[in-house]
């Protein structure tokens, strides 16, 4: 799915920037092992582990999860406040939303057309037999399978570099911020708010409308 001819592009990061969960705890509260892998998932974004080795691991424990599960993931689903008021005044402005993740499309891809997205890309989950398998199926989108993402879509959109925002939270969202023309830290852990452009502290994503062009 191609970017949108736009003015400009905003790229989000999903678990913790677009919406409110990680959605791999989600998961893994399905096979009861929702604690050991919150505690994976931080040291992942604050950078204390390598992410696709550390993402391997942690879907590992969700083998034998039914994909039934979704639909009650799906329902814990919490959009963080203030996106569709972002996503709105980008539209009306001229602008395309693309979101990359470290999640899921098995998720993201009843979120992301909910909330208005323009083009979204995320890990799959290997899945036989109704169950997962514990496995993440094809590459996985990492720190520089973000930052590539956002400048593939700004190359569909006819959008220069330097008309490009990213926004995210974690360790592997800041490759990207630091190709986009700004890079802004949102309810991000502590390393991410010292590299980035600009650092939005509220939890209210309405807060980025001031930034756009």
């Amino acid at each position: 799915m191609p970017a949108p001819a736009a003015r400009f592009l905003v790229v989000l990061d999903a678990d913790s920037t677009l919406i409110r969960n990680e959605v791999i705890e989600l998961i893994a509260d399905e096979a009861g092992r929702g604690a050991e892998v919150a505690a994976a998932t931080e040291a992942a974004m604050r950078g204390e582990v390598d992410f696709a080795t550390s993402l391997r691991s942690r879907v590992q424990t969700l083998a034998g999860v039914p994909v039934e599960a979704f639909a009650r993931v799906l329902a814990r689903v919490e959009p963080t406040p203030g996106v569709r008021e972002l996503i709105d005044a980008v539209h009306a402005r001229g602008g395309a939303v693309g979101v990359v993740s470290g999640g899921f499309h098995e998720i993201l891809d009843t979120v992301a057309p909910q909330l208005g997205v323009d083009v979204w890309r995320a890990n799959r989950l290997a899945i036989s037999e109704g169950v997962l398998t514990g496995v993440v199926d094809g590459d996985i989108v990492d720190a520089e399978g973000k930052a590539s993402a956002l400048q593939e879509w700004a190359g569909e959109a006819g959008v220069a570099m330097s008309r490009t925002i990213a926004i995210g939270d974690g360790a592997n969202d800041l490759r990207m911020m630091a190709v986009a023309g700004l890079g802004v830290a949102f309810n991000a852990k502590p390393a991410v708010r010292a590299q980035a452009d600009v650092v939005v502290a509220p939890v209210d994503l309405a807060e980025v409308i001031a930034l756009l062009p």
